[in-house]
């Protein structure tokens, strides 16, 4: 691992640039619409998009966003985290959720939550053991 930086993509061209990562884990998606809702969740429900670089190239992305429930209360959604296949188990995960939690405490926010696919057992394990994380429900979706 060379020098790592962490910050927010915003411009069309960094976006692109991430697609091919972020379609590692939203594979539904083709590149257009992977930049409608971006734009629109960004516009609408304050997500942010960070990449992680290592020695300038993007190796790792994290989506999320505020929310305020009645069961979280002042929270911070992940909605996407995503390391690239090839550099995996390089610890860049780790990095980004910490990150994510720094800034969440900062600006006063009192949780991190997220969700992850049930067949994702290597990135539960992640969450539990390494990020010390706790399975607190689980997440129902009915499709139209």
């Amino acid at each position: 691992m060379g020098h790592v930086t962490i910050a927010a993509l915003k411009t069309e061209e960094e976006l692109l640039e991430a697609f091919p990562i972020m379609s590692q884990l939203r594979t539904h998606l083709d590149e257009k619409e992977y930049l409608e809702l971006v734009y629109e969740s960004e516009a609408k429900e304050r997500y942010q998009l960070l990449g992680l670089r290592d020695n300038g190239v993007l190796k790792a992305l994290i989506g999320f966003k505020p929310m305020i429930t009645l069961y979280y209360g002042r929270s911070l959604w992940v909605c996407d985290l995503v390391t690239d296949n090839s550099a995996r188990s390089h610890g860049y995960g780790e990095q980004l959720l910490s990150y994510v939690e720094k800034w969440s405490k900062e600006h006063h926010y009192e949780s991190i939550a997220l969700s992850s696919g049930i067949q994702r057992t290597d990135a539960h394990r992640f969450y539990e053991e390494k990020m010390d994380y706790r399975k607190v429900s689980y997440v129902f979706k009915k499709q139209f």
